[in-house]
């Protein structure tokens, strides 16, 4: 992540959401050294299936755009992309990694962990106790992609409401949790759990072009 990082320009929008996810990762990583989780196997080995998905929409945008998953393609469309503020990038790039991609990481840790998705389980309560600490990170990264566009702000700040508003990351990681339930009990009827992931990724698309709206 922090190549990534490292790699894209400050006008990047696909370098707000990274800065904004490496901060994130970085916080879970404090937790687990502290020993705050229940299930730290879960939690950890959760972290890097998500994050191997974000790997890979970005290499595929580089390499092979066909395979760029819906939820992803606003914002590696729009990147680069004139009157869209940093804070719109990085709320768009959580709308794609929460709610398409989390879904499928979880179902994938249950399965390599030979665990169920219980919501009394050990599992579940980690993965609720991050909302707090995603929550705090996500407003401190905000306040610093706000930095400097006091006056873009001023000009459209009915816009930017309406952005904000759109987004809220504890009730994308409780849908995200449906989500990868309704994955998992799909998984003996491949079809049907293909069309369902298929039909997640294009509402997941939609949500995002609406997050990416450039200003007036």
């Amino acid at each position: 992540m922090r190549a990534v990082c490292g790699a894209l320009a400050p006008s990047d929008g696909l370098g707000s959401f990274a800065r904004l996810y490496l901060a994130v990762t970085e916080a879970v990583g404090v937790e687990l050294v502290r020993g705050r989780f229940r299930d730290e196997r879960f939690v950890a080995a959760l972290d890097v299936a998500f994050a191997n998905l974000y790997f890979d929409a970005v290499a595929a945008s580089i390499g092979d755009p066909a395979r760029v998953p819906r939820a992803w393609e606003p914002l590696l469309e729009a990147r680069r992309r004139r009157r869209v503020l940093a804070i719109q990038f990085a709320l768009a790039g959580m709308n794609a990694h929460i709610n398409r991609d989390l879904p499928v990481a979880l179902v994938d840790t249950w399965r390599r962990l030979g665990l169920e998705p219980r919501r009394r389980g050990a599992q579940h309560a980690d993965f609720v106790a991050v909302n707090a600490l995603l929550a705090a990170t996500e407003e401190n990264v905000k306040r610093e992609l706000l930095t400097g566009i006091a006056g873009e702000v001023d000009v459209a700040l009915g816009s930017v409401d309406d952005v904000v508003a759109m987004w809220n990351v504890e009730r994308a990681r409780d849908a995200a949790w449906v989500n990868g339930e309704t994955l998992w009990t799909l998984r003996a009827v491949p079809p049907l759990r293909t069309r369902f992931l298929a039909a997640l990724d294009r509402m997941v698309g939609f949500a995002g072009r609406g997050l990416l709206r450039p200003l007036r």
